[in-house]
């Protein structure tokens, strides 16, 4: 009678769990969490860097109100990530609406770690939210209520040792790439490379961890390896819409391909384990814009992009870290160049053409699915 019992009520954990659109996996928690943080960061600080940066070579009222606006989008930056994850999750209106104050509070108490903060009280915030959600006869009061006091109570409780930590491991990664910038720079851009074809964010992971300077230019080239490599791997197969879709979208499209045959990754990321040290011991490639651009690689160029910035205006991360605005050289310029576009295409070409050769890929390999 005991287990018939302990049957029934698991049965109905189960289907409250459903209803409430309650769901512990990888994919909801990791791919679509990480997934809409970083597109709340490109909302607001991505696109707001950007349009400062431009904003420093418009002269008169355009360029004021271009600097306006980049402020704005800085202050507003966690209730954006908050507000986009809580919508990849499929939270319910008023949850979503709530964590507008609970990411403003995550973020400024996470301080330079506010990112991942943000993310983390996020996860909880939701959950509460969708605990109690549409359960209630006064659901306007209870669910905005309970995920907002829920959040602010974890983010005062969390937020600033997960910043701190944040920090601490992000310092550790750029410290280590500049004591060994031929060790780490193969590490940081083989391995960041790898994250961003996964179906996990790799900008929101630099964001996170607010990977700069050295290392965000390692962090760079490995994104650039894996999203240009592959465009051009996959060239024979898929043509200029291939070449288009991959390399200023994002290498994620080929996933399906990459777990049915695993050694369609060798040339893109042994071109990054090569292109990563160059970065950083031959060009002194450094990524000083905002740290969610070292994860971008050519998605709508905001890697090269991030290179430029870094230069001219570089971000409030970057100059904690001790980094200054410089007036780019030809030796920059060919470096970022090089780094972000031509070197991963010649050096993914001819590494696809060799194992093509030895038959270890074939054609429609690297077909989108």
């Amino acid at each position: 009678m005991s287990e018939q019992a302990n049957k029934q009520e698991l049965t109905g954990f189960r289907k409250y769990m459903k209803e409430q659109n309650i769901e512990f996996s990888f994919n909801r928690i990791f791919i679509q969490g990480l997934g809409g943080m970083a597109h709340g960061l490109f909302a607001s600080l991505l696109i707001g860097t950007i349009l400062g940066t431009i904003g420093q070579f418009v002269p008169g009222a355009v360029g004021t109100f271009l600097a306006e606006v980049s402020a704005y989008t800085k202050e507003i930056q966690g209730a954006a990530m908050a507000m986009a994850i809580a919508y990849a999750m499929k939270a319910d209106p008023y949850i979503l609406y709530s964590l507008a104050t609970v990411g403003l509070v995550a973020n400024k108490l996470g301080a330079a770690g506010g990112p991942l903060a943000v993310y983390f009280v996020s996860l909880v915030a939701i959950l509460a939210g969708k605990l109690v959600s549409k359960r209630t006869p006064v659901d306007l009061i209870i669910t905005p209520t309970v995920t907002i006091c829920v959040g602010v109570l974890v983010a005062n409780l969390i937020a600033p040792p997960i910043g701190a930590f944040a920090v601490w491991l992000g310092t550790i990664i750029m410290w280590a790439t500049n004591q060994q910038p031929f060790l780490m720079g193969i590490l940081v851009s083989v391995i960041v490379g790898i994250i961003l074809t996964l179906p996990i964010s790799s900008a929101a992971i630099c964001a996170g961890l607010g990977l700069v300077g050295l290392a965000g230019g390692a962090a760079v080239a490995g994104c650039c390896a894996q999203m240009v490599g592959f465009a051009v791997c996959s060239y024979r197969e898929n043509k200029l819409n291939g070449l288009a879709s991959i390399g200023l979208g994002t290498s994620m499209l080929l996933v399906p391909n990459l777990l049915k045959k695993p050694i369609l990754w060798v040339p893109p990321t042994l071109t990054a384990a090569i292109t990563g040290p160059i970065a950083t011991c031959l060009f002194n490639l450094r990524m000083n814009g905002a740290p969610i651009s070292s994860g971008m690689g050519t998605s709508g160029i905001v890697g090269p992009i991030g290179v430029v910035t870094g230069w001219l205006n570089p971000s409030e991360a970057a100059v904690k870290m001790g980094e200054a605005a410089l007036a780019p050289g030809a030796m920059d310029w060919i470096g970022m160049i090089l780094i972000c576009f031509i070197l991963p295409a010649i050096l993914s070409w001819v590494i696809s053409e060799f194992m093509r050769k030895r038959g270890w890929i074939e054609f429609g390999d690297y077909k989108l699915v």
